[in-house]
């Protein structure tokens, strides 16, 4: 009897010393720091050729960025359909180490102008920083008429849809800011997409179009080689890009305003903490001295913003040229 029952209180004292010590197993496991993250290279992916803009944006912070996180930042280009491919593959990374540069339209219109677009960007990307921004010039055969912007839309407007207007393909910021420029000015040039901005230039030198929206340091090199005159920037003051051009709004149109911009994304599954920590650093970075140079010479005004202020950007600018969109019945070719 007394063997059965000292047997069965150490059995008793066996359960209870598993239980303690899975317990407090249990309780270190929970306790235990997450993984530091990053573990392997960061891939930035980039949706346009190597020493187009995105590209050189993607590139001048990754070498500070690889600093900041200690791990390698590889800039990847996976060019195809305006961008949307590579921020279709941002879109549906699952490894926690891909991010991407992109463009307005990537993080905007994209759905809006052709619902088969593979990634939603509201639902499918996690804003991190609006890196720069930049106004685009309304640019104009030397020849054009009227000395000042009042008379120039003057005789737009007169000319009617005998004018045209050149932009890189349908859906692009110049076509759609055109068009809402059409809305707000009452004037109504053709729209005849290019394959990019050097054969809008060339049709505009050569007579075959009579106006464009062109990004600034373009429009600036024909404006100073004498080959082209800028109407005004479509920022509501001066650029410090081409500080010397006058603003639409200067001129007397008023509630128009249009940029061009670039930022980063994250997959929309990536963990929160990740994306501020992300968000932070590529924000700090953009604002540094050397880096705001660079970017600036490379024609953006920085921006470096929180991934809220990305966030607001986006809507606001969805909700702008969306209607744009709605309004004119245009769909990606």
């Amino acid at each position: 009897m007394l063997r059965r029952h000292a047997f069965r209180y150490a059995t008793l004292l066996i359960a209870l010393a598993a239980a303690s010590t899975g317990a407090l197993a249990q309780k270190a496991t929970k306790a235990a720091p997450s993984a530091p993250w990053p573990t392997k290279p960061v891939r930035i992916l980039v949706g346009f050729p190597g020493g187009s803009t995105p590209d050189l944006v993607a590139r001048t912070i990754a070498e500070p960025l690889s600093k900041a996180l200690g791990q390698p930042v590889v800039v990847e280009n996976k060019i195809g359909a305006g961008g949307n491919i590579a921020a279709d593959q941002v879109a549906k990374a699952t490894d926690e180490h891909t991010i991407g540069v992109m463009v307005n339209g990537n993080m905007t219109i994209a759905k809006l102008l052709n619902p088969k677009t593979p990634y939603d960007p509201v639902k499918d990307l996690a804003p991190l920083s609006l890196i720069g921004t930049a106004p685009l010039v309304l640019a104009v055969p030397v020849t054009a008429p009227g000395n000042t912007t009042q008379e120039f839309f003057l005789a737009a407007r007169n000319s009617g849809t005998k004018w045209s207007y050149g932009s890189v393909g349908v859906g692009s910021v110049g076509h759609l800011g055109m068009e809402l420029l059409k809305t707000k000015t009452n004037i109504d040039p053709v729209h005849v997409p290019y394959p990019g901005n050097p054969q809008v230039i060339n049709a505009m030198i050569g007579g075959q179009i009579q106006l464009s929206l062109l990004p600034p340091a373009l429009a600036a090199a024909q404006v100073r080689a004498g080959k082209l005159k800028a109407i005004g920037v479509t920022s509501m003051g001066r650029s410090p890009l081409v500080p010397e051009m006058p603003s639409l709004a200067e001129g007397g149109i008023q509630g128009f305003q249009l940029e061009i911009w670039t930022a980063a994304a994250a997959p929309a599954s990536m963990p929160k903490p990740i994306v501020a920590k992300l968000s932070g650093l590529i924000s700090e970075i953009a604002r540094s001295p050397e880096v705001r140079a660079k970017l600036f010479q490379q024609g953006w005004q920085v921006a470096g913003t929180s991934s809220e202020g990305l966030a607001n950007r986006i809507k606001n600018d969805t909700n702008i040229l969306g209607g744009v969109i709605a309004m004119r019945g245009i769909k990606a070719e």
